[in-house]
């Protein structure tokens, strides 16, 4: 084999591996790659924050009252119930956001039978 016929195979043989590690590469994804673990974190954080706070005004109560854990007990309850529903809110902002839609207004009183009625009826599939 000659230098140029030798130099030839080789060039094409580079190609070819260029042309293969691109299509193995990996693709870039649509937004955050990381985005899914921050949600689920800041998940989690909203619900151990409402369960502390419940949890520090019924001790602090508790222990200035000089009562039994009562309000220990019921503000942590309360902590709890606060915290779901911060997370749940949390849920349903982000699954509106990768649906393609506006986060709700928590003052619109327009209920989501009432959003799909009217988007029916933009589409024209409204009877």
């Amino acid at each position: 084999m000659t230098d140029p016929d030798r130099e030839s195979r080789m060039k094409q043989l580079e190609e070819r591996l260029g042309a293969y590690k691109k299509a193995r590469e990996p693709r870039p994804q649509k937004g955050e790659p990381h985005s899914q673990a921050q949600h689920a974190w800041r998940m989690v954080t909203e619900l151990v924050a409402g369960l502390m706070i419940g949890f520090g005004i019924g001790y602090g109560l508790d222990r200035l009252l000089g009562t039994i854990p009562l309000f220990l007990v019921l503000f942590t309850l309360l902590g709890l119930a606060a915290g779901i529903k911060t997370m749940l809110r949390s849920a349903n902002e982000l699954q509106r956001r990768q649906a393609g839609r506006p986060a709700a207004d928590p003052d619109d009183e327009t209920t989501d039978a009432a959003r799909r009625a009217d988007d029916d009826e933009r589409n024209g599939n409204g009877d």
